[in-house]
């Protein structure tokens, strides 16, 4: 029921009801005649024509308004058919399809976090085994080295027919034509042998269909068609996919980077263990230089108290010399000798969730080897 209709019902149960008021009225004049009788009739009249009134200037505004947005809804399905018939006009057109493949694959990439020039090429040439030119969309080079090739131009002519279809029938037949295309293209694409353009590329080629939609239709009417690809080494890829595979290179490039990092510090504890090495058999030569520059001085100091000491005293006895000639000591310190220390066993870690666990001091390894007698808690 329509606001116009509801209206009409009830201006005429107003006038019924007025009707039935006036009746009543009216035999109640017939009973009692009075002047003043009518005056409320008429103010309740009064009232109600002007709420009906004020009704229908309500309903002519909201009328207009709903006309108004009515041909406003009109004029933009009409430009949104007319941007429709033109995105539709311009999909069919191949050189704009192969062009919306390229900026939806720029995206994909971009998401992966891939840089241009240093994680991947953009329609790299090469020359294949064969001699012909090619030109792939895009190159993607792994963290070994290798490559993977990607091309993007895939035909979605009859994806659109059968989404513009309105009849089941035909719908169906140009879902398959949809199919048979994609295929046809696997088969072109593993034809231009894209890997034998680029000596470290991998041994497949990634077919990108810009949208999930497509593959899924042509799986749809032809649910082998990835094992067809598969089997002319052709990867189909949609841009969940692809996202995905992209994300493996970029995570494979982080691993390779923190491989090499940890290469170096291999290259550099090795130098240091070697220079390390040098530097203890520095020390044993200089420690064994040491302890015969000692022998030498005690030997020396003996001889001396032995040849020349005995002369001097008699000097002394003599009263020829004022002040005696002291008597050197010798050297009683010895040089401590390299030897190796047993590592400590290496206990294992705590396990998740388990409080760590505090190291026991054990002070240090060569206190025994320094004290000094009677400091070492033993007695004499």
């Amino acid at each position: 029921m329509d606001a116009a209709s509801l209206l009409l019902g009830l201006l005429v149960g107003a006038l019924l009801a007025t009707a039935v008021t006036l009746g009543l009225v009216a035999l109640t004049g017939r009973r009692r005649p009075q002047v003043d009788a009518l005056e409320p009739v008429h103010e309740s009249l009064d009232h109600l024509h002007r709420v009906l009134a004020g009704i229908e200037r309500d309903r002519a505004t909201a009328h207009g308004e709903l006309r108004e947005q009515v041909g406003t809804v009109g004029q933009t399905s009409a430009l949104l058919r007319q941007e429709t018939a033109a995105l539709v006009t311009a999909l069919r057109t191949p050189h704009v399809r192969g062009r919306w493949g390229e900026v939806q694959l720029r995206r994909v990439v971009e998401v992966a976090g891939l840089l241009e020039h240093c994680d991947f090429v953009e329609q790299p040439s090469g020359t294949t085994a064969d001699g012909a030119r090619v030109r792939p969309d895009l190159v993607v080079t792994l963290a070994d080295g290798r490559q993977v090739v990607v091309d993007a131009k895939v035909p979605f002519a009859g994806y659109i027919e059968a989404v513009q279809a309105t009849d089941q029938a035909v719908r169906s037949q140009r879902l398959a034509e949809h199919a048979r295309q994609l295929r046809t293209h696997v088969d072109a694409l593993a034809a231009r042998h894209y890997p034998t353009a680029f000596g470290s590329a991998a041994p497949f080629t990634v077919l990108f269909v810009p949208s999930d939609g497509f593959l899924i239709t042509a799986l749809e009417a032809e649910p082998t068609l990835l094992e067809h690809g598969f089997a002319r080494d052709v990867i189909v890829a949609t841009p969940s996919t692809l996202l995905a595979l992209l994300r493996t290179v970029a995570y494979s490039w982080r691993q390779e980077r923190l491989a090499q990092d940890a290469t170096a510090v291999l290259e550099v504890g090795r130098t240091l263990h070697a220079r390390l090495g040098t530097l203890s058999g520095h020390l044993t030569r200089l420690g064994s230089a040491l302890g015969s520059a000692v022998g030498r001085f005690n030997d020396t100091v003996g001889s001396y108290e032995s040849s020349v000491l005995v002369a001097a005293r008699r000097f002394d006895t003599l009263g020829v010399a004022e002040s005696p000639v002291p008597t050197p000591a010798p050297a009683e310190g010895t040089v401590r000798t390299l030897r190796s220390v047993p590592d400590e066993p290496v206990l294992p870690g705590p396990l998740p969730g388990a409080p760590a666990r505090q190291p026991r001091p054990t002070g240090n390894r060569h206190a025994a080897d320094d004290a000094e007698p009677g400091r070492d808690g033993t007695t004499g």
